[in-house]
């Protein structure tokens, strides 16, 4: 009785993992014909990849700053990310308790991460002597 007890908590805990944890990294994410698991794992992998550029472009502004243009950076992502969260839950909100929701929600994610890279890169590529960023 205690290994069948045992067997079906194994049971439960592989019922209740992500399916995205066993994501196939095989799936053609330009198919029309995708299950909703396959669009939430694809939609997935576009955040990481916008998520580490933008990372990327912080940490190479974050070196090259001094000390007070660093904590304007990390103040300004900071609150980004606020904003970046509550944009993304106000323009999802009529997908709230879907399935498609949690897509949704990291397709924006992926947008808003897109376009604060080419935010950063801008102050990056700035003129000598543009006040009007904060080339690092």
């Amino acid at each position: 009785m205690k290994t069948f007890a045992i067997a079906l908590l194994a049971l439960g805990a592989c019922a209740l993992a992500p399916l995205h944890a066993f994501a196939d990294d095989t799936i053609d994410c330009n198919s029309n014909s995708l299950s909703q698991a396959d669009q939430d794992d694809c939609a997935g992998r576009d955040y990481k990849k916008s998520d580490a550029a933008l990372n990327a472009i912080y940490k190479t502004m974050m070196s090259k700053y001094d000390a007070a243009n660093g904590a304007l950076l990390k103040t300004s992502e900071k609150t980004w990310l606020a904003y970046r969260d509550a944009q993304c839950d106000y323009e999802t909100n009529g997908s709230v308790g879907g399935t498609m929701n949690p897509m949704l929600v990291t397709i924006c994610k992926t947008r808003m991460a897109d376009e604060r890279v080419k935010l950063l890169s801008a102050q990056m590529k700035c003129e000598d002597g543009d006040l009007s960023c904060n080339k690092p």
